[in-house]
């Protein structure tokens, strides 16, 4: 089988401009899974790469570069010569979700979420709404800081923001209301700052469960007005109650269609963890997952059952019991 991995940002999505701040994450997270499928007899890998960044020596990769002149037309040619595509794209802008459209309209095996769940992942609006549905607690999210209850601090971020992309930290409900009138409808969302450690749960999905792969620590500071992202530590933490084995099936069985990799960033809170949004593709944690578990997860995501066909009802996720988080623990 040969898999065509396209990671957006290195693989010629910015080839027109320049490239992104978190070009880092991405290189990351492109090297570990190129590396994870390699490792995999049968499996051939096919991927695309911008002609301005390094060259890596990959004997077993066939790595096509491109540029602004020639990224539609390479695209297009990786897409026709695979069999499956396993794409990583920024939510933003319906990126992912389109790029996942373009596979299933070429009848290749998409490795990701179905496009409906990616389009509901994207927002946090529009994810905090779906899971407050189904009873699971989330960070409180407004589209105005007006609408706001609290006096106390409160986070604006973009509502199809990656990460901690301009995620900005006020330390009133007027300050960040002040920032909402000079910036205007900027698309950005609002919520309060919730106390805690910050964490991430690495899950696997398919239409007839979910299983925890590890719990992790993400590490993110505020320094000048600002959260940033410095970094994540995978598989750090144990879950002996199994409190973070249900809050991903409860997660995964209130956004039907995900499947494969996929990443929920929470916080700790005293009370239990909050959950801030859903990544419907691997995520920086992936990185370091085949040294923290003992085992390949891109076979793990391969062996899973395929996705349904498109607009075919999903049943109800039930939760693997095997779970492997504690292994390394």
């Amino acid at each position: 089988m040969k898999v065509f991995v396209f990671e957006y940002v290195t693989g010629g999505g910015f080839a027109s401009m320049a490239l992104p701040g978190f070009l880092h994450d991405a290189e990351v997270m492109w090297q570990a899974l190129v590396d994870d499928l390699v490792a995999i007899d049968g499996v051939d890998v096919l991927t695309l790469r911008d002609a301005r960044l390094r060259r890596p020596a990959m004997s077993k990769v066939e790595i096509v570069y491109t540029d602004a002149d020639h990224f539609m037309e390479d695209y297009a040619h990786c897409l026709a010569t695979c069999d499956a595509v396993w794409p990583i794209a920024p939510e933003e802008a319906g990126i992912l979700e389109s790029l996942n459209r373009d596979v299933l309209t070429a009848g290749k095996r998409l490795i990701g979420c179905q496009p409906g769940a990616v389009r509901i992942a994207a927002s946090k609006a529009a994810t905090a709404q779906r899971l407050s549905r189904a009873g699971i607690a989330v960070a409180p999210t407004f589209t105005s800081p007006f609408l706001m209850l609290t006096k106390d601090a409160v986070i604006a971020k973009p509502d199809d923001g990656a990460g901690c992309q301009d995620t900005l930290y006020f330390p009133t409900q007027a300050a960040a209301g002040e920032w909402a009138l000079d910036e205007g409808d900027t698309g950005f969302i609002f919520q309060p700052y919730i106390s805690g450690e910050p964490r991430s749960l690495s899950v696997l999905c398919h239409p007839d469960g979910c299983q925890l792969l590890s719990v992790n620590r993400q590490h993110i500071q505020l320094q000048d007005g600002q959260l940033r992202f410095h970094g994540v530590t995978t598989n750090v933490l144990p879950d002996y109650d199994g409190c973070y084995s249900s809050l991903a099936l409860s997660v995964v069985s209130a956004i039907p269609g995900l499947w494969g990799y996929v990443g929920i960033d929470l916080i700790d809170t005293e009370d239990g963890p909050v959950v801030l949004e859903v990544n419907p593709r691997v995520t920086v944690s992936y990185a370091g997952m085949r040294s923290a578990l003992g085992f390949n997860p891109a076979a793990r995501v391969l062996s899973l059952p395929d996705d349904p066909a498109l607009g075919t009802a999903l049943p109800s996720a039930r939760l693997m019991r095997d779970t492997w988080t504690s292994q390394r623990l």
